[in-house]
Order: C-alpha cells, then structure tokens, then sequence
C-alpha cells in the first residue's frame, strides 16, 4: 500500500510512502490549494485504519475501491475541520491493515473521521438530501466525525447537519457491508434560543423494517434508542418533526450505533 501527495495540476510527487502492511508518511512541506492525497495499492472489500492528519484520529474504515482520493479541503470547505489539520510544515500520514481484534469488536460502527461529503469506497459513508446552503458547516458527514460539542452551530468544533429548513430532510448512513446492532444515540444541536429540537423522527432500515421514536429538549446527552436489527446495511433517519418553538432550526450534532459486523 501507499501514500502519496501530489498537487492535481502536475502530478508530480511531493512526499510518498509504501508498505507491505502499512505506509507511514511523515513529511516537511506545505500543503497548497489543489493538492490530493492518494492511498493507493488498496484491496477491495478490506478494513483498513487511516488518518490522514496528525490532528485527527484515526479510523477503522472498510475500503472497496484500489485507489482512494482525498483532496486537501481549503478555504470554506474546511471550515468544518480541526484548523490545525493540514496546516504548518509538518504532517503525519498513516495507513494499514486493520486488526481482527479492532473490526470484530461491539462499537460505534457509525464512526468515520476520513469520509467526506463526495467521498466513494469508503464505508461508513453519511449523506443526505439537502445540507444548508451547501456548507461545509452543515455537511452530512460532521454527523459521523466523533465531535460531539451541541452548545453552539457554525465551524470546529460546532458542525453538524443542517436541514436548511426543509421538510422533508432525510440522512442517510451506509455501512458498506451488513451490521448488526442494539442501539442507536442521537446527539441534537442544541443552541438555544437559536435552535429547535426535533421530538418525533422516523428510522427506516435496509431490510423494509421502520421505527419511529421520540425526542424531547436536550443539550449535551443523548437520546439513547435500544433498536436492534441484524444484517442492515443502511439506515434513514427522516420523517423529522419540529418542537412548536419558534426557533426554524433543528441540527443533529452526531449519530453514533453500537454493534458489529453481521454473523450469519
């Protein structure tokens, strides 16, 4: 496997590193508008860990593409991410194979601090069918980077997935494989006065089942649903119904769902 950085104008190399078993790549230099990073040398339909920066933690990712592209974000796009990530002339890059021990565990298998909003082949993988504005901000996947700050809205450590008013919101996440699992924790944005909080929703699963649960006003702790379902391979949440306040804007902070991959 490796790891290379090269700006996509020219293609030329800035820093690389390979490894039987996993690439480290540690490297002085700058990062510039336009520069992508590459893992590449990849097996399909295997776990891998990566961080991508020394800022962020590492992830436990399930991979299904022999080549996988990260380009660096700037300006708003990263406005959603730790500002140290990518910043200075210093960084430190890793990937490798994933441990048995680390995939078979009962976790969080919502978790991806290295998806991104256009982000393919890797898995779990968050969207939805609007985002606010289209920024960074409210992007889909800033409800699976582990942040788990709801006392405000905006950049680090404030992002979240913001509905942009609409109705008919719905976010999807897609684990790549089957899971199964026993608990679902919502984590709602929890800014007031300026937000609202939703108190019913609607989570729909993979295998045509459907669950609606509710919510009430909280700030900091979770709504904790014991909802368990085996062989999923994505789930909805939807059907979102605002609290009578005044406030237009509800957010959800974080999703996180506790289980493992699925045992026949």
């Amino acid at each position: 496997m490796k790891i290379t950085v090269y700006n996509d104008w020219d293609k030329v190399p800035k820093a690389a590193a390979e490894g039987a078993e996993q690439a480290v790549l540690a490297w002085n230099g700058e990062f510039r508008k336009g520069d992508v990073i590459e893992f590449s040398g990849i097996t399909p339909g295997r776990y891998y860990a990566v961080r991508v920066d020394a800022a962020v933690s590492e992830s436990i990712v399930l991979l299904t593409k022999e080549t996988i592209l990260y380009p660096i974000p700037v300006y708003e796009k990263k406005e959603n991410l730790n500002p140290l990530m990518f910043a200075g002339n210093r960084h430190y890059l890793s990937i490798r194979y994933a441990r048995d021990f680390e995939t078979g565990s009962y976790r969080n298998i919502a978790l991806n601090t290295f998806d991104r909003h256009d982000a393919t082949g890797v898995y779990p993988h968050a969207s939805a069918n609007v985002e606010t504005r289209g920024e960074s901000v409210f992007a889909a996947v800033n409800a699976i980077d582990g942040i788990l700050a709801t006392d405000s809205h905006g950049e680090w450590p404030y992002e979240s997935w913001g509905i942009n008013r609409q109705d008919d919101a719905e976010f999807r996440l897609d684990f790549g494989r089957k899971v199964d699992f026993d608990e679902i924790r919502l984590y709602t944005r929890a800014d007031f006065p300026h937000d609202n909080w939703w108190t019913k929703a609607l989570f729909t699963f993979s295998d045509g089942t459907a669950e609606t649960v509710t919510m009430e006003k909280k700030c900091g702790v979770p709504h904790i649903f014991n909802i368990r379902r085996s062989g999923i391979e994505w789930l909805s949440l939807g059907s979102l119904i605002k609290a009578d306040d005044p406030s237009p804007f509800p957010a959800l902070t974080q999703i996180e769902v506790y289980g493992r991959d699925h045992r026949d």
